[in-house]
């Protein structure tokens, strides 16, 4: 099957489990995103959602959080792990864009990304959910679900949003993004995961997922035995 049919057909797929798709950091507008996506660095939206109802409480918006002391920061965004890096790098970045942008999240990826803490995927999700802007954010997730299905040789982040984009139409991509990731929420995380029943990989997956697979419940059997 050609890679394109493929891809046409997990979209199919994709639209049919999640044809609504929410958001799932919670936020108000361009900057409290920003500031969650950050936060969603190596921790869960789960925990992200905990944390930001105290740092909106603190400050919602950059004048007032660029006022506010990096410590005092750190002390309510500590769950989030990585608190130092995270901390420094909210309070610095609402200072930039009071000082450059005034007060504004900028509508721009290469202005984004030159906020310190904030990298291309932090960039596009902004881009994509704040603005509407045509983004791909590839996270690790979905890259590893792009590998799984064939889409994407899996080399790294930056050739699998190159793969995604080429084989989806332009005006999908925030809602495929989206729809990726509640589907491997769902149907194909990391670990326990079985191809002959995901809904794409059973039909799509490449073949070493199954091999894997075979191999660990033949170990598992023995280790029984």
């Amino acid at each position: 099957m050609r890679k394109q049919d493929r891809a046409d057909a997990i979209a199919g797929i994709l639209e049919g489990l999640f044809p609504e798709v929410p958001i799932p950091l919670q936020h108000d507008d361009a900057y409290t995103l920003l500031v969650a996506v950050l936060l969603s660095a190596q921790c869960t939206d789960e925990r992200v959602n905990q944390v930001t109802p105290h740092l909106w409480t603190l400050a919602r918006d950059p004048e007032t959080m660029a006022s506010q002391s990096v410590e005092t920061i750190l002390e309510i965004i500590r769950p989030c792990g990585l608190g130092p890096a995270k901390s420094k790098a909210i309070h610095e970045l609402s200072v930039i864009l009071c000082d450059r942008y005034d007060g504004k999240v900028p509508q721009d990826m290469e202005a984004l990304e030159s906020l310190p803490g904030v990298g291309h995927k932090t960039a596009s999700v902004v881009m994509s959910q704040a603005f509407g802007v045509p983004a791909f954010p590839v996270d690790t997730h979905i890259h590893r679900l792009a590998w799984r299905w064939k889409l994407s040789s899996g080399k790294n982040v930056v050739q699998t949003e190159k793969d995604l984009k080429a084989v989806f139409p332009r005006e999908s991509w925030n809602k495929l993004h989206l729809q990726i990731i509640f589907f491997g929420r769902k149907y194909c995380p990391a670990r326990g995961h079985d191809p002959y029943v995901c809904p794409i990989c059973s039909q799509y997956g490449r073949r070493e997922l199954f091999l894997e697979f075979d191999r660990q419940q033949k170990k598992k059997g023995h280790q029984k035995g």
